[in-house]
């Protein structure tokens, strides 16, 4: 239990501190566990980074539950996810309570939205697009995200690039040592079996017995585990299913916005979502739906994770995903972020200060939601 405390411990002043998005947080997460603990060498953390970025869902928050599975096993999974998480899932449903959105800020925030997906636009094409064919993906992806608008464009856009990937394209594989792990392969098993059952259980549930809570559940849930590419790409994917059925597109942009003002998982942005829907309990839902699918993947994976690490299969398939998700980001970008945001030339020009404080001057993100508050209480009254 004295592990499981520091597990707990550790994660909480990572998910106090880290700003910046899920890159940072790679960041700050081998300084902390790496140098400064020694809880993992070097080419594992490496290796686990690798896992996580090509299962979907929140990169960075699964690099943080498999290191506490791996210091303490599933317990050591809950405790660092709750470490790490909970810090921005109280701000935010605070912020909900004390900050509603139909005061000035909203506009502000609603800028910083746009320049903070522009900036994570840029440095994600940066990395990922690094050839003519990812680059074709890409605009691919965007224009049926524009134009053919449906509920499984998204997951088609992201099977396909996964195909085009194994395709095209080589990847090394590069292999580590063994690790030991505590859990075992039975357990990965019964994980990955309840991933399914609740996918397809939770919609057949929620229509039979027609609650809404359980539908907010599964929305969240399938959310959750759609998400290729980090945490700025589930914004389409809640977008799509809370826009405007359980609030308006405003309500949305402005909680995105303000998101980027907290510490953490930029996933943590559905308890604003939740908190708006049904006040601290909705906040509190909503975060353990949209991160179980994360943590029973890590859970279910790691187990397997020594034979997965010597295949270049999904090596491959992570590339052209990479550059699909590319493409789904910017089309939510453009819609609904600058068609909800950008109306004038004021609104021009103050999301170009935002963005190049935030992209050319390196301002910190907290600092830009500060002056994105500003602006929309001095220019938006």
């Amino acid at each position: 239990m004295n592990r499981i405390l520091e597990i707990f411990i550790v994660a909480l002043k990572l998910g106090i501190t880290s700003f910046g998005g899920p890159t940072a947080h790679l960041g700050y997460f081998r300084a902390e566990y790496v140098e400064k603990r020694e809880w993992l060498s070097d080419k594992v953390y490496q290796d686990l980074v690798a896992l996580c970025q090509f299962l979907p869902g929140p990169a960075s928050s699964q690099v943080g539950m498999a290191i506490g599975m791996m210091r303490g096993g599933l317990l050591g999974g809950i405790a660092a996810f709750l470490g790490f998480t909970l810090p921005s899932v109280l701000l935010l449903i605070l912020a909900v309570r004390l900050m509603p959105p139909s005061i000035d800020w909203v506009q502000g925030l609603k800028l910083v939205a746009v320049a903070v997906v522009l900036h994570a636009l840029i440095g994600m094409a940066k990395g990922s697009l690094q050839s003519w064919q990812t680059v074709g993906i890409a605009l691919l992806a965007l224009l049926a995200c524009l134009y053919l608008s449906t509920a499984v464009t998204q997951i088609a856009v992201i099977i396909i690039s996964a195909l085009i990937g194994i395709a095209l394209f080589k990847a090394g594989s590069e292999q580590g040592g063994p690790v030991a792990l505590p859990l075992s392969r039975r357990t990965g098993i019964i994980n990955l079996v309840l991933l399914v059952i609740l996918l397809v259980g939770l919609p057949v549930c929620a229509n039979l017995l027609q609650n809404d809570w359980l539908t907010v559940f599964d929305k969240f849930y399938r959310s959750g585990l759609l998400v290729f590419g980090g945490g700025h790409v589930v914004l389409p994917l809640l977008e799509r299913e809370f826009v405007p059925v359980f609030l308006e597109a405003d309500e949305f942009i402005a909680g995105y916005g303000l998101a980027q003002a907290v510490p953490g998982p930029l996933f943590t942005f559905a308890s604003y979502i939740g908190a708006v829907i049904g006040g601290l309990w909705g906040g509190l839902l909503a975060m353990v739906a949209i991160f179980l699918p994360a943590f029973l993947l890590v859970a279910g994976c790691l187990p397997f994770w020594q034979q997965m690490r010597e295949k270049t299969m999904m090596r491959k398939a992570l590339i052209g995903i990479n550059a699909g998700v590319i493409g789904i980001l910017a089309a939510a970008w453009i819609d609904p972020i600058i068609s909800h945001t950008l109306f004038d030339i004021k609104d021009y020009l103050l999301f170009v200060l935002l963005f190049c404080c935030l992209h050319y001057f390196k301002f910190a993100p907290w600092l830009i939601v500060l002056l994105g508050l500003v602006i929309g209480l001095v220019f938006y009254r």
